[in-house]
């Protein structure tokens, strides 16, 4: 059947909570749905109930410890931890991981320098359970991985990520748009399938839940972190490509938006076998294919480096994704964040601003906006 699209005018959206972030050591977390604050003093301590019994803790040391070592013994100490630690750089900064097998409980452990004084204050994460529940491994290392020492982090990959997954040397590719080559790390797309992966078994265990739509935008949040960096260069060569850093007023913001939604919707839309259906985003632009959702978010992307606002919109019900752009113009509209975003559609040709009349129902969308 052929599809007719039109003009809305306005839809009303939910939108949930950010990231939990520290004034006071300037880190932030995104811990999965259903986590509950039950102790600590809001500023060195803090203690999370979640999902199953599941605990996850933080603490801050500034100046206890004059290295990760030394903090990693006296946890072991007091724990009486028989887990291992294995240390690394992330971005920069000293980092340990630990596994935790201490009492009837198991699980993981994150230690990470922060920004701050001198002495290099320390941010020690435990996420552990019952051993018995073995079901629970990802969400400690997803509750783990969503840590940024620093918010500058806030657009790399986590830290566990970058521990299991280290990027490799950076290679000149060629890109989905013709005659265009940018800097992309050897490993960058089998780590960003793989954090696809987990974080979509993390959302899908929401199914029927309260907690569904939230652990939904948390996913795409995560995603959209994690690929960031890894293909910033060549965001930033497509951006350059159609004057997305040259842009003086409304009309060339609205035509610079237009050109890169053309530009994706000449992608070859793919459906795939894996379980999330998700294509990563360096597979996406440096191999012209995808869905939706690889297509939304890196419009999103796209339109990030060139400054402009950029989100997606999601339907369970039409089983379908958007992207949306704060630039002006008529078209279909939707608000969140005070904000009314303009829908664009990446899997048909079409412009900017038109909706599928089928897809057109308010009730069955939300949206998920990232920065």
């Amino acid at each position: 059947m052929k599809k007719i699209f039109i003009l809305l005018l306005f839809i009303p959206v939910l939108v949930f909570a950010e990231p939990l972030y520290s004034p006071s050591w300037g880190f932030h977390i995104d811990l999965p749905e259903g986590y509950a604050y039950i102790d600590g003093d809001g500023k060195d301590r803090f203690s999370f109930l979640g999902p199953e019994g599941l605990m996850f803790e933080m603490i801050v040391y500034n100046g206890r410890y004059n290295s990760m070592l030394e903090l990693v013994n006296d946890v072991n100490r007091r724990l009486s931890n028989k887990g291992d630690a294995d240390f690394f750089q992330y971005r920069d900064k000293n980092a340990v991981v630990m596994t935790l097998n201490f009492g009837e409980n198991s699980g993981w452990a994150l230690a990470v320098e922060l920004a701050g004084n001198a002495q290099r204050p320390m941010l020690l994460a435990l996420s552990y359970a019952p051993a018995d529940k073995k079901h629970l491994e990802l969400f400690h290392l997803s509750a783990l991985d969503s840590i940024c020492p620093t918010s500058d982090d806030r657009r790399y990959p986590g830290p566990i990520m970058e521990y299991s997954y280290p990027r490799g040397q950076a290679r000149s590719t060629p890109l989905a748009l013709k005659g265009l080559n940018a800097l992309i790390r050897e490993n960058d797309a089998e780590a960003a399938q793989v954090l696809i992966e987990r974080e979509f078994l993390i959302c899908e265990a929401y199914l029927n839940t309260p907690y569904l739509q939230a652990a939904c935008i948390r996913y795409y949040r995560f995603v959209y972190r994690d690929s960031y960096d890894r293909v910033a260069d060549a965001v930033s060569a497509i951006a350059k490509y159609f004057n997305g850093h040259t842009i003086k007023n409304d009309a060339e913001k609205r035509a610079f938006a237009q050109n890169v939604l053309s530009f994706i919707q000449g992608f070859k839309y793919e459906r795939f076998t894996t379980p999330s259906d998700f294509l990563n985003l360096v597979s996406a632009v440096t191999e012209g294919r995808g869905d939706c959702d690889s297509h939304s978010v890196l419009f999103a992307l796209i339109l990030a480096n060139a400054d402009i606002r950029s989100g997606i919109m999601l339907s369970h019900f039409y089983s379908h994704a958007m992207a949306l752009a704060d630039v002006p113009g008529a078209g279909a509209r939707i608000e969140a964040h005070g904000t009314q975003w303009l829908v664009a559609e990446t899997t048909a040709k079409i412009d900017i601003g038109l909706i599928d009349r089928d897809q057109s129902n308010t009730n069955h969308w939300f949206a998920v906006v990232f920065e």
